[in-house]
């Protein structure tokens, strides 16, 4: 299994105080251990960084995402992540931007997405989204 860790996830795993105990940062950290694939998006990255201050902070973060492999969203994956937020908004969800566009990154690349907003629970029947869950099977 190949993990999109979204922002949500990795800002819980860095925080300066303590890391979370969640079962989603539990899940990043055994994949890390095992070497188990994980990749993001520059979104991501771009996201962390505006949410963490200090320049010790940047390099940190900097430094563990040049390990990861970055996958760039092209053109299709934009019109089909507008057809995902326009989908969800039919069936009374609400998706932003951003995280349409993860979730189409996820899609296309067959990714299971591992996040701590319950948005891409909500989503994931509607659009076939994997996203892993605490019960230890993707859905």
């Amino acid at each position: 299994m190949t993990l999109f860790v979204d922002t949500s996830v990795w800002s819980l795993a860095l925080r300066r105080d303590a890391a979370s105990a969640s079962p989603e940062v539990r899940v990043l950290t055994d994949a890390i251990q095992s070497g188990e694939t994980i990749v993001t998006t520059g979104l991501v990255l771009q996201e962390l960084l505006q949410g963490f201050s200090g320049p010790r902070a940047r390099r940190q973060i900097i430094e563990h995402f040049s390990a990861l492999p970055l996958i760039t969203p092209d053109r299709r994956d934009h019109v089909d992540a507008a057809e995902i937020r326009n989908t969800c908004r039919r069936k009374g969800l609400q998706l932003g931007t951003i995280d349409a566009l993860l979730a189409q990154v996820c899609l296309r690349h067959g990714l299971v997405m591992l996040s701590a907003d319950r948005d891409f629970h909500r989503i994931a029947p509607y659009v076939g989204l994997q996203v892993w869950s605490d019960t230890a099977r993707p859905h």
